[in-house]
């Protein structure tokens, strides 16, 4: 799950986690912890390519039933950010939905909403914003695959109706195995960020594709992830920074 939050924000939970605690309504919660070199969104830097800290608390209610696995979730992200508009600041996501395992657990279906807020910037700048979310994947055995769509009626900055569409593939690599502790997969994505007043996202046109691929190292209990990403936002086009360029990311995550 480490990839998800070095590429997508606030959308990585350990659903399946065995260290979950017990909640109310016979829910559990979970958490997670990430340091990553640089906090990446769409692929692009949100911390100006400097270290970011993301701690996450998610609940969810027990499935409807044990032959039909469906439940509802709540969570809490935030990451610190750095924009060159506004400076350092921090970033609070927060998340809910509902979510459905199919086919013998080997499809998931989580339909949600994602409310962005920064805390601290002014609310002329408005950074505030949400995002109405689909995700649907599929387990292969040898392979996953995940496609999702956001839609915002209001993006950030207030650039207007926003969509990004984004394809993952991931594959893991059980000829790697060193023990049962450890384990590798490797990954890339895809994806198209559109928006309907692109100078107000801060971006030169309505659109841009960006792409990521990394590996991740599961060991006791960490993810350690490498990842390669860039976007198709060359340098005059990104406010003269190199935060759309090509570049490495290294993050290491915890889930509890």
């Amino acid at each position: 799950m480490a990839l998800w939050a070095m590429c997508d924000g606030g959308t990585a939970f350990a659903e399946d986690s065995a260290t979950r605690w017990n909640g109310p309504f016979g829910g559990t919660f979970s958490a997670s912890f990430t340091v990553v070199s640089e906090y990446s969104f769409a692929g692009i830097s949100q911390t100006n390519r400097q270290p970011a800290i993301q701690p996450g608390l998610h609940y969810r209610t027990p499935s409807i039933s044990e032959d039909i696995n469906l439940w509802a979730y709540v969570a809490a992200w935030g990451s610190n950010v750095d924009f060159p508009g506004t400076g350092p600041g921090i970033e609070v996501d927060l998340l809910s939905g509902i979510k459905f395992l199919a086919f013998e657990r080997r499809m998931t279906v989580d339909i949600g909403y994602v409310r962005y807020f920064y805390p601290g910037v002014p609310g002329s700048f408005a950074y505030d914003y949400g995002d109405f979310v689909v995700s649907v994947g599929y387990d292969f055995d040898l392979f996953q695959l995940n496609g999702r769509a956001r839609y915002s009626p209001n993006s950030f900055g207030a650039s207007g109706n926003a969509w990004n569409k984004r394809a993952l593939l991931t594959v893991p690599l059980p000829f790697l195995r060193v023990n049962e502790n450890i384990s590798f997969k490797v990954y890339g994505t895809l994806g198209n960020q559109y928006v309907d007043l692109p100078q107000n996202y801060g971006i030169p046109n309505n659109d841009y594709w960006y792409w990521q691929t990394g590996l991740v190292i599961t060991a006791y209990g960490f993810d350690m992830t490498f990842a390669y990403t860039d976007t198709t936002i060359d340098y005059a086009g990104c406010g003269y920074t190199t935060n759309c360029q090509s570049r490495l990311i290294v993050g290491i995550s915890r889930y509890f």
